[in-house]
């Protein structure tokens, strides 16, 4: 049975936990071949590939020459490159006034300069093929910014930027560019904040949730839904979009 990927080629990087997981698992199951990334080789990132019958290729995306080497190891390996998710994220929190300097670059470097090597990286495979898909994972405090995640929230709004001019861009080609900004999700990503507010995770999950019209935090599974929608080849009008997954926290207003 033929499904909305099948044939098709996916890259995810951050694929070793979390969210990355959920979007490889869902992009196999929608019949692609996954490529799944995350900075170091490692058991789960193995055991994730092998489970989907796809392949691990690991290395750091905030090095431009790693990039392209780990774009043109998942063309080389499997005969093509039809989709990018770039899910890779690297969060700390602090005050502005004490977050150490080299960590807010990095976190900036790898979330935000991450995915503009990956692009240009994926590009000319995508262009060899005269189509392709890219969906960038920004966040909701992209959107709306957070307390003590100067960097997170800045390097989440660039991506939201970069997607609407790469959009633009790109869609002449058949290359179609977008965003899903998650709210809150239950991924462990969540214990960096229960660390900075000194309380446990469920506290965590609890907080936010007050304040989500749906009652609840999202799942890595609504995500990854999202991911298949846009990385589905015959969705082409959707284009520089950011679909916000967050339970209603975030309306627009007509």
């Amino acid at each position: 049975m033929t499904t909305s990927l099948t044939g098709r080629v996916a890259l995810v990087t951050g694929a070793a936990q979390g969210m990355g997981v959920a979007h490889a698992r869902r992009l196999a199951a929608a019949g692609a071949t996954v490529a799944v990334n995350d900075l170091r080789e490692s058991a789960a990132l193995t055991e994730l590939a092998d489970s989907i019958g796809g392949f691990a290729v690991p290395g750091d995306v905030s090095d431009p020459a790693e990039c392209v080497r780990i774009a043109d190891t998942v063309a080389d390996t499997a005969g093509r490159l039809d989709v990018l998710v770039a899910n890779h994220a690297y969060m700390t929190m602090a005050p502005l006034l004490e977050h150490d300097d080299a960590d807010w670059w990095t976190v900036v470097d790898t979330n935000l300069g991450g995915t503009f090597f990956l692009v240009q990286a994926v590009l000319p495979h995508m262009r060899r093929q005269g189509e392709g898909r890219i969906v960038v994972i920004a966040s909701e405090w992209g959107v709306t910014g957070w307390p003590e995640a100067t960097a997170y929230a800045a390097s989440k709004a660039g991506l939201i930027s970069l997607v609407k001019t790469l959009g633009r861009e790109l869609a002449p080609e058949r290359i179609i560019v977008n965003a899903v900004a998650p709210g809150v999700t239950d991924t462990p990503q969540l214990e960096v904040d229960a660390a900075a507010a000194g309380v446990d995770l469920a506290t965590v999950h609890a907080r936010y949730a007050e304040s989500i019209p749906l009652g609840r935090i999202g799942s890595a599974a609504e995500i990854a839904a999202a991911v298949e929608l846009l990385a589905d080849f015959e969705v082409s009008a959707v284009v520089g979009q950011v679909l916000s997954c967050n339970g209603g926290s975030t309306r627009s207003r007509v």
